[in-house]
């Protein structure tokens, strides 16, 4: 991405003045195959942990493990979304008091940074992998059930 941006700048220098738009498309692609690269292993995880514990050990497990991430991923995203929109109110806080350009400023920018990805895909991400293993072991309940009569 970041060499994308530098050749972007060096072979139209009218972006840095604002007299020409980047090429945005380019920059989301590679934002967007990067995290698809990456996405694979946790999606197999998800994937697979309800088709082997049905497998072995049957539909109740199955409907433990369905009950403790839906449980532990409400809870988890709650406290991220909540941390998340106190950093950010906290920089918020400093910048109306009049602190811009200090240390508390700093610290409260840093907390930000690392606040924004907490409220800003915490939720939908732990709702997409609630719902993938929901949706796997709906699919595969009556293998589940099956197994358990042989």
């Amino acid at each position: 991405m970041v060499d994308e941006v530098r050749r972007q700048f060096k072979s139209d220098p009218k972006i840095l003045t604002g007299e020409s738009k980047p090429d945005y498309a380019r920059c989301v692609d590679i934002a967007t195959a990067a995290s698809i690269k990456e996405l694979w292993k946790p999606a197999i995880v998800a994937i697979i942990s309800p088709i082997i514990l049905g497998v072995l050990l049957g539909p109740t497990a199955v409907a433990g493990l369905l009950m403790g991430a839906v449980v532990t991923g409400i809870l988890l995203a709650y406290h991220l979304a909540n941390t998340g929109g106190a950093w950010d109110n906290a920089k918020k806080l400093v910048e109306m008091k009049g602190e811009k350009g200090s240390e508390t400023h700093k610290v409260a920018v840093v907390g930000d940074i690392i606040g924004d990805p907490y409220k800003d895909t915490a939720g939908p991400a732990l709702n997409t992998v609630i719902k993938l293993l929901n949706t796997i072991a709906i699919v595969f309940v009556s293998a589940f059930v099956a197994v358990l009569a042989i």
